[in-house]
């Protein structure tokens, strides 16, 4: 490990630590270890929730679901007071508040709404130009569609759009971005973080793989491809918006652009190879990536956004946070 790297806390905070109990001090070591146990312990809560209610019908049930609201919802309203548990235990008294820390805040927010959304929608551009090619609606259609109330009203009916547009993007950056990150950031520096943060999420999201066993829904290795494709799939997810989170320091961005995703799902380069204007879409898919890859730093560059709170707790300079 380099002296200069995002794990090399001990110089920066030993003298800034100290817990509330016989007047000790907590070494950057323990408080990584408590860091890292608060983390699990939020992440066990979140996923524990969803399995708190014994039922015999698949997760998709609307009454599975409604279940699962109530718990999920409760666990993820009461996971600030980890954030605030674990600020009180180590000592580390940051300027910010504790809703500034977890990106909750008015500066820039119209920002962090649009541009994090707009430089996701730029990656599934082929994606996107394909739903547009095999959509029954026309474009205008399309438009008066998205400001039908009525639409709006059928989508709120549904408990699945609910679940997946909303409480789960919602719920899950609360939990696993904005209160894991400020825990993470000053044992390991935010580039570290972004990269530790998603094995939590990861892991979490097993409970998918737990079903199909339950359900018996696949075959053993089907099983096991999903589960190491879940894996791989959420800690990349993860991984980028936790990125966008500690850029621009606010939850919005991740919220929106996890909704976005849930609604698109994984791109099918199979269904796109076989479609008869293969061609375009492909040449928007290649192109996606490249605005995607010119825009990633440009569009969440904390100009925009005003200073992350999270960039206070480390007291070095670090690149991703300017």
């Amino acid at each position: 490990m380099s002296e200069n790297g995002d794990l090399t806390f001990h110089s920066t905070f030993s003298d800034r630590l100290s817990v509330n109990r016989d007047g000790g001090s907590v070494s950057p070591d323990g408080l990584c270890w408590v860091s890292v146990l608060s983390c699990l312990l939020l992440a066990c809560s979140y996923v524990g929730s969803l399995y708190v209610w014994r039922s015999e019908l698949p997760r998709d049930h609307p009454a599975v679901i409604k279940r699962r609201f109530t718990s999920v919802l409760i666990v993820s309203a009461l996971s600030p007071l980890f954030v605030w548990s674990w600020k009180e235990y180590t000592g580390l008294k940051p300027g910010p508040s504790l809703l500034a820390l977890m990106g909750i805040r008015l500066e820039g927010f119209l920002s962090a709404a649009a541009l994090p959304l707009v430089l996701t929608m730029a990656l599934f551009l082929g994606p996107l130009i394909q739903l547009a090619l095999d959509s029954p609606w026309g474009l205008i259609d399309g438009i008066k569609l998205g400001f039908d109330p009525w639409f709006w009203a059928l989508c709120v009916g549904d408990m699945r759009w609910l679940r997946n547009q909303v409480v789960a993007p919602l719920t899950e950056e609360l939990v696993f971005r904005a209160c894991m990150l400020p825990m993470l950031v000053p044992c390991a520096g935010p580039t570290t973080a972004i990269f530790i943060c998603p094995l939590f999420f990861g892991v979490a999201h097993f409970h998918h793989v737990i079903e199909l066993l339950r359900f018996r829904q696949a075959s053993v290795w089907g099983i096991l491809f999903s589960a190491v494709f879940q894996f791989s799939y959420t800690v990349v997810f993860g991984a980028y918006t936790a990125f966008i989170f500690i850029r621009t320091g606010h939850l919005v961005g991740p919220v929106l652009c996890h909704s976005f995703c849930n609604y698109m799902g994984f791109p099918s380069l199979g269904a796109a190879l076989d479609h008869p204007h293969r061609l375009l879409i492909i040449s928007c898919y290649l192109l996606g990536v490249v605005l995607f890859l010119l825009l990633f730093f440009p569009a969440t560059d904390p100009f925009f956004y005003g200073s992350a709170p999270i960039c206070s707790l480390v007291d070095s300079p670090r690149p991703i946070c300017s």
